[in-house]
């Protein structure tokens, strides 16, 4: 599970990881009652590896939410993402915690081979959003909206290549 700060991000996160390879699926309030339900469904059924979710920047909601990485006796890990604009309230988690969190040490060489790929698929993401954002412009209020993201090339790309549904529909 990864969480996002908001509705677009998590769009964006999902249409990048999907465009690595990876089956995401993004959950977020401005999306309809069925298209919530079918994500949470997708990623139970494990259909998706992947669920993409906002979440309130509220440290105890964070407390809780790391601590569901771990259930039934089986461990977990949570991974946070730390930028500059992030320090003071992970600083403020840490201190509701009572403990300095571990950091999770990186090779900068292997970040970089990475580096490109991951940079590819940010710069398709933008575009897909793009074209999310113009046809839901141009539709009628009413009318299918697109929250899931199925639609998006990196998916199409992925299910055609594994002997999945021909134009990328599903029957």
């Amino acid at each position: 599970m990864i969480f996002c700060s908001t509705c677009n991000n998590t769009i964006r996160t999902a249409l990048m990881l999907r465009n690595l390879g990876l089956t995401a699926v993004p959950l977020h309030g401005q999306m309809s009652q069925n298209k919530r339900l079918a994500a949470l469904t997708k990623f139970k059924a494990k259909n998706r590896s992947i669920l993409i979710s906002t979440d309130v920047a509220s440290s105890k909601d964070y407390i809780h939410r790391v601590g569901r990485t771990a259930r039934a006796g089986r461990s977990g890990r949570a991974i946070t993402f730390v930028t500059q604009y992030d320090v003071e309230l992970y600083q403020r988690i840490e201190q509701l915690i009572g403990k300095q969190l571990p950091l999770y040490k990186t090779e900068e060489d292997e970040v970089m081979v990475l580096q490109e790929r991951v940079a590819e698929a940010q710069r398709i993401a933008k575009m897909e959003m793009k074209d999310l954002t113009d046809k839901k412009g141009k539709r009628k209020k009413g009318g299918d909206d697109d929250d899931d993201t199925e639609g998006a090339t990196g998916v199409r790309k992925r299910l055609k290549g594994k002997g999945g549904p021909k134009n990328g529909r599903r029957k």
